[in-house]
């Protein structure tokens, strides 16, 4: 972004940044500390984020003997996905094709209220920068100490001051590549073992390359990552209506600017002054280096910094604060033709996507609490399809998979619909029953049997006849089908 260049306006329409090159050189951006409500829920919500970043691999939850305890995991080796009272099987990943969905669709309702919300408050790019410039006006100082240090040649104090800035840094992106490995495995036994060198060389690789993105993207790239990098602006312009609510200076109020001084000696002569006093402490906070007065800008995130730091303005001075604050163009032409302001957050836009988000939720929910623990699958041999035997009778071959989610051991036994006097055999398994092969089921695993239908020719009236599986628990009652066709060759 081009450095900003405060000028009069007209306030017929708000002030615009003329178009730029597509990409202009690095500009370091230093923000000012500042204090205000929206600073205050940024610091909250920051630590609601990180403490479940970092402290969640470590909760338990019970869920049987042989079962893991870690509350959420992510258990590759065993193909499980596990998250307090739910478990789900790599079949089950149209449950996280719904959960993206939703997100994306919650992101879109976000911003159709609230602009760019989510950048400002909870992207995990803001989140840990602010962490980062924390730490790094704690070791430094503050926009003015950085900016006379950067003016002035490297000294020792400042080299040591920058070492352990920069050290800090590194120990919380460690950290952070540390806690995502720990979704993977077993929480303590896995800090265990990388503490004593005994973690596979993975986790050390992965802990390596989340600490660096994490140094990088949040110490040194931060603005540039909102910028240029993230797709999410460009998407969001693209999405936004003109009722959606964004952080924006009211020109109707704040122009003409003038200096505070100057401003008193105008309305004494019955001028119209606007309440900016071109102070620019609305830029000097901004993360990413924009004037808000500027007008809507790429660059912008929503963060709400420049209300706090315009509303503590207008306090010392005794104005009325909301000079910057959340609004739309529609209510600052309103109040310019003297009608009072009108907010929509209920409108066709918002109303679809509530629904959308309802039924979805909705769905997964009714999925979740429906599904069976016992699963079946059956897929036909295709070559050769169908088998004449010595007698005349015809064989069909079928692989079928049988999924127990139980954590215990469970007997099935094994029906068939389909061509009258069909025998079934499982091959490798016997039975104490005819036609009816009862299986023994391990605890939590998928059972893959082959099983052959045998029919006489004489009972089958068309080349080509459905046939359904159906499994039944002996102990729980709890049933499972599929259907195929048996054919003749």
């Amino acid at each position: 972004m081009k450095p900003t260049v405060n000028k009069t306006v007209s306030l017929d329409e708000p002030v615009s940044d003329e178009d730029g090159p597509l990409y202009t050189a690095h500009r370091k951006v230093y923000p000012q500390s500042v204090r205000g409500t929206f600073r205050t829920i940024k610091w909250r919500l920051m630590v609601v984020c990180l403490g479940i970043y970092y402290l969640l691999p470590f909760v338990r939850w019970h869920r049987g003997l042989g079962a893991p305890d870690q509350a959420v995991l992510l258990d590759f080796p065993n193909r499980r996905f596990y998250f307090f009272f739910i478990e789900l099987w790599p079949q089950e990943l149209y449950y996280f094709t719904g959960l993206l969905v939703l997100a994306a669709i919650v992101l879109f309702l976000m911003n159709a209220l609230g602009g760019r919300i989510w950048c400002g408050y909870l992207c995990p790019q803001t989140v840990w920068t602010d962490l980062f410039y924390a730490v790094e006006r704690w070791v430094e100082g503050d926009r003015r100490e950085r900016l006379k240090a950067a003016a002035r040649p490297m000294t020792a104090g400042r080299a040591a001051k920058r070492v352990l800035k920069h050290a800090i840094w590194l120990m919380i992106a460690w950290w952070t590549g540390g806690a995502w490995v720990l979704y993977f495995a077993d929480a303590p036994t896995l800090v265990h073992d990388l503490a004593t060198f005994q973690a596979p060389a993975t986790a050390y690789i992965w802990i390596g390359i989340l600490t660096a993105s994490t140094y990088l993207l949040a110490g040194y790239m931060r603005e540039q990552v909102c910028v240029y990098m993230c797709p999410w602006p460009r998407i969001q312009a693209a999405l936004t209506d003109e009722w959606a609510l964004n952080v924006a200076y009211k020109y109707d109020r704040g122009e003409q600017r003038c200096s505070l001084k100057k401003s008193f000696d105008l309305r004494a002569r019955g001028e119209r002054v606007g309440d900016c006093i071109d102070c620019n402490q609305c830029a000097a906070v901004c993360p990413t280096g924009i004037d808000i007065r500027n007008g809507a800008q790429l660059g912008c995130i929503q963060c709400g910094l420049c209300i706090d730091a315009c509303d503590a303005v207008m306090k010392k001075i005794g104005r009325k604060s909301g000079l910057i604050g959340y609004d739309n163009d529609i209510n600052i032409r309103r109040r310019m033709d003297g009608k009072p302001e009108l907010f929509k957050p209920v409108r066709p836009r918002t109303l679809v996507y509530a629904f959308l988000i309802t039924i979805i939720c909705a769905v997964m929910v009714y999925e979740l609490l429906s599904r069976t623990m016992l699963d079946l699958s059956v897929l036909h041999d295709r070559n050769p399809m169908a088998v004449r035997l010595s007698d005349g009778s015809v064989r069909n071959a079928y692989t079928v998979r049988l999924l127990n989610r139980r954590d215990f051991d469970r007997v099935i036994a094994i029906d068939i619909d389909g061509p009258p006097k069909t025998s079934v055999h499982v091959v490798g398994a016997d039975s104490v029953t005819v036609d009816r092969p009862m299986i023994v089921l391990a605890r939590d695993t998928t059972t893959e049997l082959r099983v052959l239908l045998t029919a006489p020719v004489d009972g089958m009236a068309e080349r080509s006849m459905p046939v359904r599986f159906r499994v039944t628990d002996l102990g729980l009652g709890e049933v499972a089908s599929a259907s195929d066709h048996f054919v003749l060759p």
